[in-house]
């Protein structure tokens, strides 16, 4: 198993890369066999008005999947120890749910319901001025049921993927009042420019 340690704002000495190798180590000892990298970043915010200022954010890639985890406190040791305890509950429910192939009914739910019209007061959508981050990952296909398992483990508010069935770009996403919602291109068939 690979392990990268990352510091912002701070420096990364022996004893902090020495305490998050036990950690992690410890975290991910049932699941060396999934776990094929694990990325730790720890940063500090600068303001120092902020009191949760010391973060440790754990990335782990397991057979394809990506499971992340992110803890902030006042203390760095205690943020590292908090991240540990959620990654390893995290990668505990990933084995639980491979080994179960559980499905979730409530993302195929919202999918079913048929697509919005279109908008016809022709908008032109706007981008910001300029793009402050990229992102690049493999995105192989996958179902819904597989995206929302995804968006879980990843604890992100929504997940892009390739779906199964159409080949198509999705987003899914978790709905303010439960379940989970999918973004789906619309076909624009038909449609005439003005």
């Amino acid at each position: 198993m690979k392990l990268v340690i990352q510091g912002k704002n701070i420096e990364v000495t022996d004893a902090i890369r020495e305490y998050v190798s036990q950690k992690i180590d410890k975290a991910v000892s049932h699941f060396q066999s999934l776990t094929t990298e694990v990325d730790v970043h720890l940063s500090v915010a600068r303001n120092p008005r902020i009191t949760s200022r010391q973060a440790a954010e754990v990335t782990i890639y397991a057979n394809g999947a990506v499971i992340r985890a992110e803890e902030k406190s006042e203390n760095l040791y205690a943020s590292i120890d908090l991240v540990a305890d959620k990654i390893a509950r995290k990668l505990r429910k990933f084995k639980e749910r491979k080994s179960s192939k559980s499905a979730a009914k409530t993302a195929v739910a919202v999918l079913e319901q048929p697509p919005l019209p279109l908008p016809n007061d022709n908008r032109v959508p706007e981008l910001p001025a300029q793009v402050v981050r990229n992102k690049y990952f493999t995105m192989p296909p996958m179902s819904v049921e597989e995206a929302v398992e995804q968006l879980e483990l990843v604890d992100h508010d929504f997940y892009v993927f390739r779906n199964t069935d159409s080949g198509e770009i999705n987003v899914v996403y978790e709905r303010n009042h439960g379940g989970y919602g999918v973004i789906q291109p619309h076909a624009v068939n038909g449609h005439k420019k003005h």
